[in-house]
């Protein structure tokens, strides 16, 4: 499947808005720490793949229960996808197009997603270099999403130079994303 990238749009967080208020209604009963739009879609201006990444932010003693209240509201887990402390959960709509984690609060994938969303609201430089890699890697129709995500990689590793992660979170985040 071709990786779409598009121009920063408004809608993107009142698209956030409205699942976290969906999200926030699902895990009423769930002592959830923080719902964080994360990813490009979180960072105006920057080009992104027209899909809302969310965050939900819990103490590793309810992800149990958080993925089971959103079972119940009609999401579908698909387990960890190879990153640990970070359940996927299948959308039950397209309304907007989502992706939702529950995340273990304090861990490497969350402080991650923080960290780039973070430097790229502050650093416009990165935030255009950013998106001009990825839309360029998105105009090859045979662009896989592994690849992808591999080919991005330096230009993340600069952004993250600027974090408060370690090296060897660095290291592991970048072999996270090109070990395909």
């Amino acid at each position: 499947m071709a990786v779409m990238v598009v121009p920063y749009s408004d809608e993107w967080p009142e698209q956030f808005e409205r699942a976290a208020t969906e999200l926030r209604r699902a895990l009423e009963g769930v002592p959830v720490l923080a719902i964080a739009h994360v990813g490009s879609t979180a960072v105006p201006g920057l080009a992104a793949k027209p899909v809302i990444d969310i965050d939900v932010v819990v103490e590793r003693a309810h992800v149990e229960g958080a993925i089971a209240a959103l079972v119940a509201a009609g999401y579908t887990h698909r387990g960890d996808l190879g990153v640990t402390d970070r359940e996927s959960m299948a959308a039950p709509d397209d309304d907007p197009r989502r992706n939702v984690y529950v995340c273990v609060e304090g861990t490497l994938h969350l402080r991650n997603h923080l960290a780039v969303r973070a430097i790229l609201r502050e650093r416009d430089d990165l935030r255009d270099r950013y998106g001009a890699v990825k839309t360029e890697l998105a105009r090859d129709p045979g662009m896989e999403i592994e690849t992808y995500l591999a080919l991005k990689s330096p230009v993340l590793q600069e952004v993250l130079a600027l974090s408060d992660l370690t090296d060897a979170e660095k290291r592991a985040i970048l072999a996270l994303n090109t070990s395909f």
